[in-house]
């Protein structure tokens, strides 16, 4: 399991169909990525006594993850932010529109060639910030960022899953169909 990550590529998200049941839609990609920062929100507390710190507590907040990819479609904003399409084929955003949760994984090269595998299970998308430059000498891509925040699902408190495909134990079908369907634990049977 050697290596070290030295790259990102294949950026997918699946809608969430049921929230009740946390289970999702087939994953589409969101061509070109480019980055991805994941900021994981954790709160902690010190109980002290006998003049002395003697426990600590933490506890989970939220997750910010903001990916940055080649470009968002507008059928992929349609899909991540809830907006609609006119009968013009017009995208509309309204101050009314219900983000679905979503599930969001990508891969990782890692320096000996293999991959990192990751998902993040329930979070929503908010309107990305959009910055347009004029042309120069010179172009300069530009190239949309888009937030969303994700929390632990409420079926078993799973926030994220990866793997490495060098890993130990790891099956050569988990990694293969990696983005076929959002990765679950498998359950065991009796």
């Amino acid at each position: 399991m050697a290596g070290v990550r030295i790259g990102m590529d294949s950026i997918y998200y699946a809608i969430m169909t049921d929230e009740a049941l946390e289970t999702y839609d087939t994953p589409k990609r969101i061509p070109g990525a480019i980055t991805a920062t994941v900021s994981p929100t954790t709160n902690s507390t010190t109980l002290y006594a006998d003049d002395q710190a003697d426990e600590v507590a933490t506890s989970m907040g939220d997750i910010e993850i903001e990916i940055n990819p080649k470009d968002l479609t507008p059928e992929i904003l349609k899909d991540i932010l809830g907006a609609t399409t006119d009968s013009n084929g017009v995208l509309i955003q309204s101050s009314t529109d219900n983000a679905p949760y979503v599930a969001l994984g990508w891969r990782s090269r890692k320096s000996n060639g293999k991959y990192r595998y990751f998902w993040y299970y329930k979070g929503k998308f908010q309107p990305n910030e959009e910055e347009f430059q004029t042309k120069e000498d010179t172009p300069t891509y530009q190239t949309p960022t888009i937030t969303g925040l994700f929390v632990p699902r409420q079926k078993d408190n799973q926030w994220k899953a990866s793997v490495d495909e060098d890993g130990t134990g790891v099956g050569a079908d988990v990694t293969k169909n990696w983005f076929t369907t959002v990765y679950e634990t498998p359950v065991p049977t009796p």
